[in-house]
């Protein structure tokens, strides 16, 4: 047997893991995920509200919510120089709209792989709350039949490699006051 190329992989998985939209409940997750994660608004929002609340570290959560902002805008470049298509299955629609036509990388597991890194190093419960939820937000992409494991697998390392890289200056203490 011929062991199968990337692209078949690629294209294997995502049948498979689209085809789990079929269940109802599945889909409905897969959509309201896909909702919340679009333009990183879910981790732009809590990144703003981690801030409020948060006094002790609000510049630290400013910083680590423009890192997840910068990250998806670097994805939204990078999309427009790869210009990959988005999938097509035979098995049918995709079950959410997208705001662009390009795949390549998935700038929703880029906010999102960004928010895991960003928000986890800040505090306890994000290093457990948000990794999930990131996650949980990647396979919804899939589910939702509009990317490529390979798009979300890029979007997650880039998103990481940002946070990581901009974590130093996320952690500085602001001049003359709180960090």
């Amino acid at each position: 047997m011929q062991k199968p190329s990337c692209a078949e992989a690629d294209q294997r998985l995502l049948a498979a893991l689209r085809d789990c939209g079929t269940d109802p409940r599945v889909a409905a997750a897969a959509r309201a995920l896909s909702r919340a994660g679009e333009h990183g608004a879910l981790w732009l929002a809590a990144g703003l509200a981690a801030a409020a609340v948060d006094r002790d570290r609000r510049g630290a959560w400013l910083r680590g919510t423009a890192l997840v902002a910068a990250a998806h805008l670097a994805s939204m470049g990078v999309k427009r120089v790869v210009r990959r298509p988005r999938p097509q299955l035979p098995a049918g629609e995709p079950l959410v709209r997208t705001a662009g036509r390009h795949s390549f990388p998935s700038s929703h597991a880029t906010s999102a792989a960004a928010a895991a890194v960003a928000y986890g190093a800040l505090r306890p419960a994000g290093a457990r709350l948000v990794p999930p939820l990131a996650a949980a937000v990647c396979v919804a992409r899939l589910v939702a039949g509009v990317h490529y494991p390979s798009d979300i697998a890029a979007g997650a390392l880039l998103g990481g490699v940002t946070a990581r890289a901009g974590a130093a200056w996320m952690r500085k203490p602001l001049e003359g006051g709180r960090g």
